[in-house]
């Protein structure tokens, strides 16, 4: 099969998506298109059979993505905070909260409300979807208050989880990269490799320091512009009309999720923070905090058995659709992967190309392959074991490598429409995912472009 073949199911997607505006028949045509290039790329034979058996095998191929024990879980999660996001709205929390912060002169203004949304990613960096649930749930309220759009906060929320996790690395993200390096006989320490990247991670670094500008001037620009103005001549929707009850019933879920977060990840770890396995201690810290947030609610009499047991899965069923794209997803990634797509784009990089240019042709490999297959971790694990033997062999510096590769794979999660993290940020805010995806574009195609020419100078400066 011609190589540029496998690039073809995520154009499909593309297109679609930018065609119709249907995010879930996008991917139901790119799966059926990657399953349609794997039969091509076995050797059999197109026939008349080949419309049932290409079905059968497309649903397979989805059942084989939840027989997958972490596929599962975010699954699971991804339902159960439908659950606890109704939990504290019905409970009058999120009223109460938003009254008391406002009152305390924590957030009385915009400003305020925008850098407390800020600084909540510096205590959640242990795990992004973590991160930008929190800061989902405890602010929307908030944003709601001061007129400013779901589709702000889901953009605040998107582009600070996984960029500082990234850059903090005192988390899974940072034993999981660790381990990536593990493997190779560097002239550095891993650790040392790790931490050389911090600086050098351009597109993390250029992302904060834009939605620190967006929160401290208030100035949206492009399609989120237009989202705001849309939104002031349209009923916003809100998380305040809830009659108050008392702050602790957001607040005591809320610090339930977030300190059983890091419990769990200690636990998962053999008391190993960095260690921890990020789906199982996500779904845990979930699930307790929803039996917090329903015990509360219950032991207030206000609340019948039943009301709250229709309460949770009236928030589940909110999410359906969110999770369907997840999980169709994580189908397509597989198929991407049994077709070799990463493999290609990476291929494209490996040519006769001046050594200084190799740093931003990874970030730009590292960037397509994540908007493509929508993991920015399964980029890592595709180029880093390209990009680190270059390392060796060629007298490039590991850290510089390095960086260019992890701000490629974040930079293509924050535009590519079937990215988990994406999805989570847009449930947690309460923002449409198109809309979301649409808004944020404009920002991650800015700080791309200036990474990517950070990554050319520094390569020019440092080869």
């Amino acid at each position: 099969m011609e190589n540029w073949l496998t690039l073809l199911p995520a154009i499909v997607a593309i297109a679609v998506v930018l065609w119709r505006k249907e995010v879930i028949l996008a991917l139901l045509l790119s799966l059926c298109t990657a399953e349609l290039l794997i039969f091509i790329q076995q050797g059999q034979h197109l026939g008349p059979g080949l419309l049932l058996t290409g079905s059968i095998q497309t649903i397979e191929r989805i059942i084989e993505v939840t027989a997958d024990a972490g596929n599962a879980r975010i699954l699971l999660f991804s339902l159960l905070v439908g659950s606890l996001l109704a939990y504290v709205r019905y409970s009058g929390g999120v009223t109460a909260t938003v009254t008391f912060l406002v009152n305390k002169g924590i957030a009385r203004t915009a400003r305020q409300a925008g850098l407390l949304t800020f600084g909540i990613s510096f205590f959640t960096f242990i795990e992004s979807n973590l991160s930008s649930l929190t800061k989902g749930i405890s602010m929307r309220g908030l944003f709601d208050k001061f007129n400013m759009s779901r589709a702000r906060l889901a953009y605040i929320i998107d582009s600070t989880s996984s960029p500082i996790c990234i850059i903090i690395l005192l988390n899974g993200w940072g034993a999981y990269v660790l381990g990536l390096l593990s493997s190779y006989d560097l002239p550095m320490p891993a650790v040392s490799v790790l931490l050389g990247s911090i600086p050098l991670n351009f597109y993390a670094l250029f992302t904060l320091a834009v939605v620190l500008y967006t929160v401290i001037t208030g100035k949206v620009y492009g399609a989120l512009r237009r989202s705001e103005q849309q939104m002031q001549q349209h009923t916003a929707p809100t998380e305040i009309e809830t009659p108050a009850s008392h702050p602790s019933y957001m607040l005591v879920p809320l610090l339930t999720l977030v300190l059983s977060m890091v419990a769990f990840m200690l636990f998962t770890g053999n008391g190993n923070l960095v260690q921890g396995s990020g789906s199982k201690s996500v779904l845990y810290a979930t699930v307790l905090a929803c039996l917090v947030a329903y015990s509360m609610m219950l032991f207030s009499r206000r609340f019948q058995h039943q009301e709250l047991v229709n309460i949770g899965f009236k928030g589940i069923a909110e999410l359906l659709p969110v999770v369907t794209i997840v999980l169709l997803s994580m189908a397509l990634g597989t198929s991407l992967k049994v077709l070799g797509t990463g493999a290609v784009i990476a291929s494209m990089v490996d040519q006769n190309i001046p050594h200084f240019l190799i740093p931003a042709l990874l970030f730009l490999a590292g960037s397509l392959m994540s908007v493509t297959t929508g993991t920015s971790w399964g980029t890592f694990a595709i180029l880093i074991p390209i990009g680190i033997p270059m390392v060796m062999l060629l007298g490039l510096p590991a850290p510089l490598v390095l960086a260019a590769i992890l701000s490629g794979g974040i930079f293509g999660d924050h535009c590519s429409p079937i990215s988990d993290s994406t999805a989570v940020s847009s449930v947690a805010a309460g923002c449409d995912l198109l809309e979301h995806v649409k808004t944020q574009l404009p920002y991650a195609l800015f700080c791309g472009a200036f990474a990517l020419l950070a990554f050319i100078v520094s390569g020019w400066i440092m080869i």
